[in-house]
């Protein structure tokens, strides 16, 4: 199963093609942002946000309490473990 799994953006990495680096559970990876970025919240403004990561895609903005409920609930049904494994399969 392929899950949106919270992750924090710790890193704005290239603007123009709006990757940054999202930490999730201490693994850190390059995601695609555009999905996250709009007239009133540039890539800029994105660090620190919280989002949900699917596929190399931040697919939407989510408030830390959520994400910390979100991947404890995740964990939890042992889904998060499986999910952080994959991406720590294709860190870079």
């Amino acid at each position: 199963m392929c899950l949106g799994i919270p992750g924090r953006i710790v890193e704005l990495t290239d603007a123009d093609n709006l990757m940054a680096k999202v930490d999730v559970a201490g693994v850190q990876r390059a995601v695609n942002i555009a999905c996250v970025v709009d007239a009133d919240h540039p890539p800029e403004a994105c660090v620190g946000d919280w989002v949900l990561v699917h596929v190399g895609f931040a697919m939407s903005r989510i408030d830390e309490d959520e994400a910390h409920k979100t991947l404890a609930l995740l964990t939890e049904l042992g889904e998060a473990q499986q999910e952080i494994e994959a991406m720590r399969e294709t860190a870079g």
